[in-house]
C-alpha cells in the first residue's frame, strides 16, 4: 500500500527525526563552545537560545490552542526537569567524558520516555513498537560497549549525563499534556522559566561570565538543537504520541556521535557502524508502522488545532474555516477503523 504524508507514523516519525538531528548535533557543539562555561551558565545560555527563537516564530492566531493558567504547574515541572536539570548535568557530564560518550549514553532518554508513556498515558506499545524501541536500546548500549572497550568512557561523566537522560524521559512526558497547545507558547514559557533560574543560580553558585564567541555560539545553539528541537519535538507527539516520539528521538545520539566525529573525535570503529545499524532498524521499524483495526471513540470534549477532513472533526460552523484552527470543540460516539497511533482522540485500550 502507498504511504504518503497523511499517514499519522510517518508524518510523526519525520518530524521526531527532525527534532532528533537538531538536538544530536547540538551534543558535540555544546562540548565544544562550553569549554571552561560553568554548567548553569552553559544552561541559561542555551534555553535563552531557544527563547530568542520561540519569540521570533510566535504567532498569536485561531489557528492553535492557547495556554490556560492550568497549565502552569506542568510548565513548572517541565522547565525544572527539562531547562535545568536535564542541560545542567548534560553540561557537566561533557566536561568529564567524551563527546561521542556522552552523545551515545543519551539513548536511554527513549527508554524512559516510552516507560512513563505506558505507565502514565496508557499508550499502547504493540511488537513492532516493542521491537523498534529494542533495537534502538541494543545500538545504544553496543555503542557504549564500543566506547568502553576503546577505555573512553569515565564514570562520573556518564552518570551526570544518565542523570540528564532521566530528566529528559519525565520532561518529554509531561510535554505530552500539552503538545495540543500552540507550540510556541509552550517553548517560551518552558525556556524563559530554565533561563531565569539558572541564571540565578549560576550567579549564587559564582561561575564566570563567558566570552562573547562562547556566549554567542551557546545561544545559536540553544536556538537551533533546543528551541525548534522542542518545537518538532511537540508536533511529533500530537501526532505520533509520547512513547513513539520518544523512540524515534532515539536516534539523536547517533547523530551527535556523527556529528562528534565530523569534529575531531575520531573514537569510531566498526561496533559504532554496528550500533548505528540497530538503530536506523528501529526507526524504520516506527516509519513503516501501520496500526489499524476497528476501534470506537467516547464522547470527548477538548481544543486543539484541527481541520474538517480526517474524518474526527465533523462539526458544524456557520462559515466553514479553511485549514487548520482552533476552538473547543466535541465529539460524538462514532466506530470505525483507519490507521492511527495514540494521539489525543485514540486513546482506548488494546
Amino acid at each position: 500500500m502507498r504511504r504518503d504524508l497523511s499517514s499519522p507514523a510517518l508524518r510523526g516519525g519525520l518530524l521526531a527525526l527532525l527534532s532528533a538531528a537538531l538536538f544530536g548535533l547540538s551534543t558535540p557543539l555544546v562540548q565544544g563552545f562550553g569549554v571552561g562555561v560553568g554548567p548553569f551558565t552553559t544552561a541559561a545560555l542555551l534555553y535563552g537560545g531557544a527563547a530568542l527563537v520561540a519569540a521570533f516564530m510566535r504567532r498569536t492566531s485561531a489557528h492553535e490552542a492557547q495556554l490556560r493558567r492550568g497549565d502552569f504547574p506542568r510548565l513548572l515541572a517541565m522547565a525544572g526537569m527539562g531547562a535545568v536539570v536535564g542541560p545542567v548535568a548534560l553540561a557537566w557530564g561533557l566536561q568529564r567524558t567524551s563527546g561521542s560518550s556522552a552523545s551515545l549514553m543519551l539513548t536511554l532518554e527513549a527508554v524512559f520516555t516510552a516507560g512513563l508513556a505506558w505507565r502514565w498515558y496508557g499508550e499502547t506499545l504493540d511488537r513492532r513498537v516493542i521491537a523498534a524501541v529494542t533495537l534502538l536500546l541494543l545500538g545504544g548500549v553496543v555503542l557504549v560497549l564500543e566506547q568502553g572497550l576503546l577505555g573512553q568512557v569515565q564514570l562520573l561523566g556518564l552518570l551526570a549525563v544518565t542523570v540528564a537522560t532521566i530528566a529528559w524521559g519525565v520532561d518529554n512526558t509531561l510535554s505530552r499534556g500539552v503538545a495540543d497547545r500552540d507550540p510556541g507558547q509552550v517553548v517560551m514559557v518552558k525556556a524563559v522559566l530554565g533561563t531565569l533560574a539558572t541564571v540565578l543560580m549560576g550567579r549564587v553558585w559564582g561561575e564566570p561570565l563567558p566570552g562573547a564567541g562562547a556566549a554567542l555560539a551557546l545561544l545559536a545553539v540553544g536556538a537551533t538543537g533546543y528551541g525548534l528541537s522542542l518545537r518538532f519535538y511537540l508536533l511529533a507527539q500530537r501526532a505520533f504520541g509520547a512513547a513513539r516520539t520518544g523512540s524515534v528521538f532515539a536516534f539523536a545520539p547517533f547523530i551527535g556521535a556523527v556529528g562528534a566525529f565530523a569534529l575531531g573525535d575520531r573514537s569510531g570503529s566498526w561496533l559504532m557502524a554496528m550500533g548505528g545499524a540497530f538503530m536506523v532498524g528501529g526507526v524504520l521499524l516506527h516509519l513503516a508502522e501501520r496500526h489499524e483495526h476497528m476501534h470506537t471513540h467516547e464522547a470527548l470534549e477538548h481544543e486543539h488545532a484541527h481541520t474538517h477532513d480526517d474524518d474526527h472533526h465533523t462539526h458544524a460552523h456557520a462559515e466553514m474555516p479553511v485549514g487548520p484552527h482552533s476552538h473547543r470543540h466535541s465529539h460524538g460516539v462514532v466506530s470505525h477503523s483507519h490507521p492511527h497511533v495514540p494521539d489525543a482522540h485514540h486513546q482506548h485500550s488494546h
